[in-house]
């Protein structure tokens, strides 16, 4: 199920056969002090590992991972003055709109962009790449369940936003050796303006953090991790 591990002529067929291409892309930016930064990427990739699996296991739909992209915009964690990868949007949206195009090159009809950053913004590439290869490729862009997910699993009423409960569990029952928990502390950060297209973390939090990290476990990581890959299971089985 991973288009890295496939050789080209492997790729050749299952294009043929009608498998889906999932395209990850994943982020390089701060997570706090308390995780690393390659958090957005290795979760958007496993993810859409697991998802692929489940989809074939349970209802026969095969998909094909590509390896996570691990770079995009992250203006917002500039000022925070390391760890960050910044690409800026117009590059990126190029970038990405490169990566459907070669795909449906190859023959693949059915694309799912997974983003691992909530706040990348791909619209714009999906609307002109579905009208430029309508007749042969169509990408869906598929939204994040997280809020819902978080809201049925633990307390809605702890503060997130990033580098918060959510994802440090998820970390916590992944990649327990990436979470520094002694560095795991409530910041007490302000609630930005995500609307904000000139959005600076460093406005709202010393830490890198917005939200509470404090409630994070391991066997709450691992119920978040559940859950998520049902929902999305689920929303991709019926594109």
């Amino acid at each position: 199920m991973r288009f890295s591990k496939c050789t080209y002529l492997e790729i050749k067929q299952k294009a043929e056969e009608g498998y889906i291409a999932i395209i990850p892309t994943g982020c390089t930016e701060q997570q706090g002090p308390h995780a690393t930064v390659d958090f957005d990427t290795w979760f958007a990739e496993e993810l859409m590992n697991e998802v692929s699996e489940e989809l074939f296991s349970k209802y026969g739909i095969k998909s094909l991972v590509l390896p996570a992209v691990p770079f995009g915009p992250t203006p917002e964690h500039i000022n925070f003055g390391s760890g960050y990868i910044h690409i800026p949007q117009n590059i990126y949206e190029d970038f990405i709109y490169s990566i459907l195009k070669s795909l449906s090159d190859q023959g693949f009809g059915k694309l799912i962009l997974w983003r691992g950053c909530g706040g990348h913004q791909l619209d714009n590439v999906v609307t002109k790449f579905n009208a430029e290869y309508k007749n042969s490729s169509q990408v869906f862009n598929i939204s994040h369940p997280f809020h819902e997910v978080w809201c049925h699993c633990s307390d809605p009423s702890i503060d997130g936003g990033h580098a918060d409960s959510f994802m440090t569990s998820i970390a916590l029952f992944k990649h327990p050796e990436d979470i520094r928990a002694d560095k795991i502390e409530h910041p007490h950060s302000l609630e930005p303006d995500w609307d904000d297209p000139n959005l600076d973390f460093s406005k709202y939090t010393a830490t890198g953090v917005i939200g509470d990290p404090t409630h994070a476990s391991s066997e709450l990581g691992e119920k978040l991790w559940k859950e998520v890959v049902n929902k999305l299971m689920y929303t991709i089985k019926d594109i």
